[in-house]
């Protein structure tokens, strides 16, 4: 079995829920995607019964302090354990070059330098770049520019077990630019800032966002296969995941699916 072990769901200044990251996990291993805003990070984890000695991959698509200022305390996490001794084998943190030095100079500025030390011998970074591959956890995964409008970011790709593709697209619009990465996919990632019957009063176009019928249409013209909405707005997250769905379902004919966090998907 293979799932999608949803973390957070709101946008940067989301207070009702957590920032939008997650973790897809198999038997071989669990891939950490972003780490949210804060140390609220590590309160997720262990909600959801995931120990941070199981994190050995960890994406970081993009320098919004909403995706990687988790990352500090991600690295705190593993570092204490690594010197501890309660931690078996390396961290590897995959994101562009111009984020490693961002992660790097967080990490110096707020970290002990005995944690940091182990940066390139037991925490290490791969460096993505457009059409990169890597294994992660026993998986194939291939990294892609999604040419971002205001920060370099980088989306994935990644083959499941069962031969099922699924596609991270990012927290931007999508660009045609990516299609040989989103077409077809099997599990499709949007975000969804906000439903496009309320696009008056979240101005998602104005931040550089989707709406629900957005990521809708879009999964039916790339023809995915099941579509996953998040990275939404908070105000009323009783009601979010009926509504969103609802609006998406106009448009797309799939499987769709709005999650709380701490949900998990089964991806087969």
């Amino acid at each position: 079995m293979e799932d999608l072990l949803v973390l957070g769901t709101g946008y940067a200044l989301a207070t009702r829920c957590y920032n939008t990251c997650f973790a897809l996990q198999n038997p071989t291993g669990t891939v950490l995607v972003d780490a949210g805003g804060g140390n609220g990070i590590l309160a997720r984890l262990e909600t959801a019964g995931l120990d941070v000695g199981c994190i050995h991959d960890l994406i970081v698509t993009h320098e919004h302090c909403d995706h990687v200022l988790g990352v500090v305390w991600m690295v705190r996490a593993v570092a204490s354990r690594m010197l501890a001794g309660r931690y078996e084998g390396e961290l590897t943190i995959y994101c562009h070059a111009g984020l490693e030095t961002v992660i790097r100079t967080l990490c110096g500025c707020t970290l002990q330098k005995k944690l940091t030390r182990l940066f390139d011998t037991r925490i290490r970074f791969f460096r993505v770049t457009d059409g990169a591959q890597a294994t992660l956890a026993g998986r194939p995964y291939t990294f892609f520019s999604i040419h971002s409008t205001k920060a370099e970011q980088y989306g994935f790709s990644m083959e499941l077990e069962s031969g099922a593709r699924l596609t991270c697209l990012g927290d931007e619009p999508y660009n045609p630019l990516c299609e040989r990465y989103a077409r077809g996919a099997d599990w499709l990632l949007c975000e969804a800032f906000c439903l496009y019957a309320d696009r008056a009063r979240f101005k998602p176009y104005e931040k550089h966002h989707s709406t629900a019928a957005d990521a809708a249409r879009l999964a039916r013209e790339l023809d995915a296969g099941h579509l996953v909405l998040w990275h939404t707005e908070d105000t009323d997250l009783a009601h979010r995941k009926a509504r969103y769905t609802a609006e998406a379902r106009q448009h797309y004919n799939g499987p769709v699916f709005v999650p709380d966090d701490l949900d998990v998907l089964a991806l087969g």
